[in-house]
Protein backbone atom coordinates (compact mmCIF):
# COMPACT_ATOMS: atom_id res chain seq x y z
CA UNK A 1 0.00 0.00 0.00
CA UNK A 2 1.39 3.75 -0.91
CA UNK A 3 1.58 5.85 1.50
CA UNK A 4 -0.43 9.22 1.64
CA UNK A 5 0.29 11.28 4.96
CA UNK A 6 3.19 10.96 6.74
CA UNK A 7 4.64 12.71 9.58
CA UNK A 8 8.08 12.72 11.53
CA UNK A 9 8.53 14.05 14.83
CA UNK A 10 5.30 16.35 14.71
CA UNK A 11 5.17 18.43 17.87
CA UNK A 12 2.54 21.12 18.80
CA UNK A 13 3.19 23.23 21.89
CA UNK A 14 1.20 26.04 23.53
CA UNK A 15 3.01 29.20 24.97
CA UNK A 16 1.64 28.50 29.24
CA UNK A 17 2.51 30.84 32.20
CA UNK A 18 5.32 28.79 33.48
CA UNK A 19 6.88 28.10 30.21
CA UNK A 20 5.69 25.46 26.93
CA UNK A 21 3.35 23.27 27.31
CA UNK A 22 3.83 20.11 24.63
CA UNK A 23 0.58 18.72 23.41
CA UNK A 24 2.16 16.35 21.13
CA UNK A 25 5.98 15.54 21.10
CA UNK A 26 7.89 14.56 17.88
CA UNK A 27 5.34 11.87 16.76
CA UNK A 28 5.95 10.22 13.87
CA UNK A 29 3.32 8.03 11.46
CA UNK A 30 2.29 6.91 7.90
CA UNK A 31 -1.12 6.58 6.73
CA UNK A 32 -1.20 4.53 3.61
CA UNK A 33 -4.13 3.86 0.84
CA UNK A 34 -7.03 1.41 2.26
CA UNK A 35 -5.88 1.52 5.39
CA UNK A 36 -7.49 2.44 8.87
CA UNK A 37 -4.67 3.62 11.51
CA UNK A 38 -6.40 3.65 14.77
CA UNK A 39 -5.22 6.56 17.32
CA UNK A 40 -6.15 5.55 21.03
CA UNK A 41 -5.30 6.92 24.71
CA UNK A 42 -6.45 8.60 27.46
CA UNK A 43 -8.62 11.95 27.43
CA UNK A 44 -5.85 14.82 27.60
CA UNK A 45 -3.07 12.73 25.78
CA UNK A 46 -2.99 14.65 22.78
CA UNK A 47 -4.86 12.16 20.15
CA UNK A 48 -7.53 15.51 18.82
CA UNK A 49 -4.43 17.67 18.63
CA UNK A 50 -2.58 15.48 16.69
CA UNK A 51 -5.57 15.12 14.00
CA UNK A 52 -5.58 18.89 14.35
CA UNK A 53 -1.95 19.54 13.47
CA UNK A 54 -2.66 16.25 10.52
CA UNK A 55 -5.19 18.61 8.92
CA UNK A 56 -3.36 21.82 9.50
CA UNK A 57 -5.86 23.54 11.39
CA UNK A 58 -2.97 24.35 14.10
CA UNK A 59 0.19 24.87 13.97
CA UNK A 60 2.96 22.82 14.56
CA UNK A 61 7.10 22.17 14.18
CA UNK A 62 8.58 18.79 12.33
CA UNK A 63 7.76 17.31 9.11
CA UNK A 64 4.28 16.65 7.53
CA UNK A 65 4.32 15.34 3.46
CA UNK A 66 1.28 14.00 1.35
CA UNK A 67 2.38 12.05 -1.48
CA UNK A 68 6.19 12.92 -0.71
CA UNK A 69 5.43 16.90 -1.05
CA UNK A 70 5.87 18.99 2.24
CA UNK A 71 2.77 20.80 3.42
CA UNK A 72 3.85 22.19 6.69
CA UNK A 73 5.23 24.78 4.97
CA UNK A 74 2.54 25.76 2.38
CA UNK A 75 0.38 28.59 3.44
CA UNK A 76 -2.88 30.42 1.63
CA UNK A 77 -4.35 29.00 -1.82
CA UNK A 78 -1.43 27.16 -2.39
CA UNK A 79 -2.92 24.78 0.78
CA UNK A 80 -5.90 23.73 -1.52
CA UNK A 81 -4.96 20.67 -2.90
CA UNK A 82 -4.22 19.76 0.34
CA UNK A 83 -7.22 20.70 2.04
CA UNK A 84 -9.36 18.60 -1.15
CA UNK A 85 -7.11 15.52 -0.10
CA UNK A 86 -7.65 15.72 3.44
CA UNK A 87 -11.04 15.64 5.15
CA UNK A 88 -12.24 15.57 8.92
CA UNK A 89 -15.52 13.56 10.10
CA UNK A 90 -16.30 14.98 13.35
CA UNK A 91 -17.75 13.85 17.01
CA UNK A 92 -20.80 15.55 16.92
CA UNK A 93 -23.12 14.88 13.89
CA UNK A 94 -24.89 17.20 15.07
CA UNK A 95 -23.12 20.28 15.97
CA UNK A 96 -20.96 19.84 12.68
CA UNK A 97 -23.77 20.66 10.39
CA UNK A 98 -25.32 24.21 10.37
CA UNK A 99 -29.11 24.22 11.77
CA UNK A 100 -30.67 26.51 9.44
CA UNK A 101 -28.94 24.83 6.53
CA UNK A 102 -30.77 22.08 3.89
CA UNK A 103 -28.53 18.99 4.28
CA UNK A 104 -27.74 19.32 0.60
CA UNK A 105 -26.30 22.63 1.14
CA UNK A 106 -24.08 21.19 3.58
CA UNK A 107 -22.80 18.80 1.54
CA UNK A 108 -22.50 20.81 -1.51
CA UNK A 109 -20.41 23.96 0.48
CA UNK A 110 -16.59 21.79 -0.43
CA UNK A 111 -17.82 21.71 -3.67
CA UNK A 112 -18.82 24.83 -4.01
CA UNK A 113 -15.52 25.79 -3.05
CA UNK A 114 -13.81 23.94 -5.51
CA UNK A 115 -15.44 25.77 -8.32
CA UNK A 116 -18.59 22.84 -9.43
CA UNK A 117 -21.21 23.62 -11.89
CA UNK A 118 -24.19 23.62 -10.10
CA UNK A 119 -25.40 20.66 -11.98
CA UNK A 120 -22.24 18.62 -11.25
CA UNK A 121 -22.89 19.58 -7.61
CA UNK A 122 -27.10 18.50 -7.83
CA UNK A 123 -25.91 15.25 -9.49
CA UNK A 124 -22.52 14.63 -6.65
CA UNK A 125 -25.33 15.42 -3.68
CA UNK A 126 -27.67 12.79 -4.77
CA UNK A 127 -24.97 10.06 -5.93
CA UNK A 128 -23.31 10.99 -1.79
CA UNK A 129 -26.51 10.45 -0.37
CA UNK A 130 -27.03 7.50 -2.13
CA UNK A 131 -23.33 6.18 -0.86
CA UNK A 132 -24.31 6.51 2.64
CA UNK A 133 -28.25 4.58 2.85
CA UNK A 134 -30.17 7.59 2.48
CA UNK A 135 -32.93 8.72 -0.21
CA UNK A 136 -32.23 12.10 -2.55
CA UNK A 137 -34.85 13.83 -0.76
CA UNK A 138 -32.86 14.19 2.59
CA UNK A 139 -31.10 17.07 0.15
CA UNK A 140 -33.97 19.33 1.00
CA UNK A 141 -34.57 18.84 4.83
CA UNK A 142 -33.02 20.21 7.94
CA UNK A 143 -30.54 18.14 10.18
CA UNK A 144 -32.90 18.10 13.07
CA UNK A 145 -34.89 15.52 11.06
CA UNK A 146 -32.66 13.62 11.23
CA UNK A 147 -31.44 10.57 13.82
CA UNK A 148 -27.86 11.03 15.24
CA UNK A 149 -27.17 7.71 13.57
CA UNK A 150 -28.63 9.17 9.97
CA UNK A 151 -26.50 12.60 10.55
CA UNK A 152 -23.33 10.84 11.32
CA UNK A 153 -24.47 9.47 7.71
CA UNK A 154 -24.54 12.96 6.42
CA UNK A 155 -21.23 13.97 8.09
CA UNK A 156 -19.83 11.06 6.25
CA UNK A 157 -20.88 12.33 2.77
CA UNK A 158 -19.47 15.81 3.41
CA UNK A 159 -16.05 14.14 4.06
CA UNK A 160 -16.17 12.26 1.37
CA UNK A 161 -17.22 15.19 -1.29
CA UNK A 162 -14.36 15.92 -2.89
CA UNK A 163 -13.37 12.15 -3.02
CA UNK A 164 -10.03 12.87 -0.53
CA UNK A 165 -7.45 10.49 -0.44
CA UNK A 166 -7.84 10.64 3.62
CA UNK A 167 -10.21 11.06 6.02
CA UNK A 168 -9.61 12.14 10.12
CA UNK A 169 -12.38 10.86 12.12
CA UNK A 170 -11.92 12.06 15.50
CA UNK A 171 -14.51 9.73 18.03
CA UNK A 172 -16.52 9.66 15.06
CA UNK A 173 -19.17 7.16 16.38
CA UNK A 174 -19.06 7.99 20.05
CA UNK A 175 -21.83 9.85 20.41
CA UNK A 176 -24.30 6.86 18.86
CA UNK A 177 -26.03 4.02 19.88
CA UNK A 178 -24.17 0.81 20.01
CA UNK A 179 -26.53 -0.83 17.24
CA UNK A 180 -26.19 2.26 15.06
CA UNK A 181 -22.47 2.68 16.27
CA UNK A 182 -22.06 -1.26 14.23
CA UNK A 183 -24.05 0.19 11.29
CA UNK A 184 -22.08 3.52 10.93
CA UNK A 185 -18.62 1.90 11.14
CA UNK A 186 -19.44 -0.84 8.52
CA UNK A 187 -20.61 1.57 6.11
CA UNK A 188 -17.07 3.33 6.91
CA UNK A 189 -15.54 0.11 6.11
CA UNK A 190 -17.28 -0.50 3.12
CA UNK A 191 -16.34 2.68 1.53
CA UNK A 192 -12.98 2.04 2.39
CA UNK A 193 -12.90 -1.01 0.33
CA UNK A 194 -14.53 0.74 -2.52
CA UNK A 195 -12.58 3.95 -2.72
CA UNK A 196 -9.50 2.90 -1.07
CA UNK A 197 -9.67 6.38 1.33
CA UNK A 198 -7.74 5.84 4.49
CA UNK A 199 -8.73 7.07 7.71
CA UNK A 200 -7.27 8.12 11.25
CA UNK A 201 -9.40 6.45 13.83
CA UNK A 202 -9.37 8.71 16.94
CA UNK A 203 -11.67 6.80 19.77
CA UNK A 204 -11.71 5.88 23.53
CA UNK A 205 -14.01 2.57 22.35
CA UNK A 206 -10.92 0.25 21.91
CA UNK A 207 -13.63 -2.92 20.53
CA UNK A 208 -14.32 -0.48 17.99
CA UNK A 209 -10.47 0.43 17.20
CA UNK A 210 -10.00 -3.42 17.15
CA UNK A 211 -12.72 -3.94 14.79
CA UNK A 212 -11.90 -1.00 11.76
CA UNK A 213 -8.33 -0.11 12.66
CA UNK A 214 -5.15 -1.89 10.44
CA UNK A 215 -2.63 -0.73 12.37
CA UNK A 216 -2.68 1.30 16.21
CA UNK A 217 -0.62 4.21 18.06
CA UNK A 218 -1.02 4.41 21.71
CA UNK A 219 -0.70 7.76 22.83
CA UNK A 220 0.52 9.05 26.62
CA UNK A 221 1.07 12.77 27.51
CA UNK A 222 1.85 13.66 23.85
CA UNK A 223 4.01 10.59 22.60
CA UNK A 224 3.38 7.36 21.04
CA UNK A 225 4.10 4.49 23.39
CA UNK A 226 3.63 1.75 21.28
CA UNK A 227 2.68 1.05 17.20
CA UNK A 228 2.00 -1.54 15.24
CA UNK A 229 -0.61 -4.09 13.59
CA UNK A 230 -3.44 -4.50 15.74
CA UNK A 231 -4.03 -8.06 15.97
CA UNK A 232 -0.24 -8.17 17.15
CA UNK A 233 -1.00 -5.60 19.86
CA UNK A 234 -4.48 -6.94 21.14
CA UNK A 235 -3.12 -10.33 21.26
CA UNK A 236 0.69 -9.20 22.93
CA UNK A 237 0.81 -5.64 23.86
CA UNK A 238 4.36 -4.83 24.95
CA UNK A 239 4.17 -0.95 26.73
CA UNK A 240 2.94 -1.68 30.45
CA UNK A 241 0.34 1.49 29.55
CA UNK A 242 -1.28 -0.54 26.84
CA UNK A 243 -1.59 -3.33 28.75
CA UNK A 244 -3.77 -1.55 31.54
CA UNK A 245 -6.01 -0.21 28.50
CA UNK A 246 -6.96 -3.34 27.09
CA UNK A 247 -7.32 -4.84 30.16
CA UNK A 248 -9.32 -2.00 31.04
CA UNK A 249 -11.51 -2.39 28.40
CA UNK A 250 -14.97 -3.92 28.86
CA UNK A 251 -15.59 -7.13 27.91
CA UNK A 252 -19.46 -8.67 26.98
CA UNK A 253 -18.37 -12.62 28.33
CA UNK A 254 -19.99 -12.90 32.41
CA UNK A 255 -16.38 -15.46 33.10
CA UNK A 256 -13.95 -13.16 32.13
CA UNK A 257 -12.38 -11.86 35.12
CA UNK A 258 -10.37 -8.30 35.45
CA UNK A 259 -6.68 -8.39 34.97
CA UNK A 260 -4.38 -7.05 37.80
CA UNK A 261 -2.78 -4.59 35.21
CA UNK A 262 -5.90 -2.04 35.47
CA UNK A 263 -4.46 1.51 34.83
CA UNK A 264 -4.44 3.57 38.20
CA UNK A 265 -3.67 7.06 39.29
CA UNK A 266 -4.30 10.23 37.02
CA UNK A 267 -2.45 11.28 33.92
CA UNK A 268 0.07 13.43 34.72
CA UNK A 269 -0.14 17.22 33.95
CA UNK A 270 1.48 18.78 30.65
CA UNK A 271 2.10 21.57 32.49
CA UNK A 272 5.06 19.67 34.25
CA UNK A 273 5.41 16.48 33.17
CA UNK A 274 7.18 13.67 34.81
CA UNK A 275 11.00 13.36 34.15
CA UNK A 276 12.24 10.31 32.60
CA UNK A 277 9.64 8.20 31.15
CA UNK A 278 6.12 9.90 31.39
CA UNK A 279 3.98 7.02 32.67
CA UNK A 280 6.52 5.96 35.46
CA UNK A 281 4.20 7.74 38.05
CA UNK A 282 1.68 4.85 37.15
CA UNK A 283 3.53 1.94 35.86
CA UNK A 284 4.16 -1.31 38.07
CA UNK A 285 7.15 -2.11 36.68
CA UNK A 286 9.10 1.23 37.04
CA UNK A 287 12.86 1.19 37.99
CA UNK A 288 15.56 3.95 39.00
CA UNK A 289 16.10 4.24 35.17
CA UNK A 290 12.54 4.80 34.46
CA UNK A 291 12.53 8.19 35.94
CA UNK A 292 15.81 9.23 35.04
CA UNK A 293 15.35 8.58 31.07
CA UNK A 294 13.05 8.83 28.39
CA UNK A 295 12.69 5.82 26.49
CA UNK A 296 13.59 6.00 23.16
CA UNK A 297 10.79 4.32 20.38
CA UNK A 298 12.39 0.55 19.54
CA UNK A 299 11.80 -2.02 16.70
CA UNK A 300 10.36 -4.67 17.93
CA UNK A 301 9.69 -6.19 14.55
CA UNK A 302 9.99 -4.02 10.66
CA UNK A 303 6.21 -2.83 12.13
CA UNK A 304 6.00 -2.45 16.07
CA UNK A 305 7.38 -0.11 17.84
CA UNK A 306 7.50 0.17 21.79
CA UNK A 307 8.79 2.63 23.61
CA UNK A 308 9.79 1.31 27.21
CA UNK A 309 12.80 0.11 28.94
CA UNK A 310 11.09 -3.24 30.25
CA UNK A 311 8.76 -3.97 27.63
CA UNK A 312 6.47 -6.89 28.03
CA UNK A 313 7.13 -8.55 25.14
Amino acid sequence: MSTLLEAENLSVRYPGKAGWVHAVSEVSLELRAGETLGLVGESGCGKSTLGKALMRLIPAQGALRLNGSDVLGVEGRKLLPFRRQVQMMFQDPQGSLNPRQRIGTSIARPLQVAGWSRSAIAARVSELLEEVGLPASAATRFPHEFSGGQRQRIGIARALALEPGIVICDEPVSALDVSVRAQVINLMRDIQQRSQVAYLFISHDLSVVEYIAHRVLVMYLGRVVESGPTAQIWASPAHPYTHALLAAAPVADPRHSRSDALLEGELPSPLSPPPGCAFHTRCPYAQAICRQQRPALQALSPERQVACHFSLS
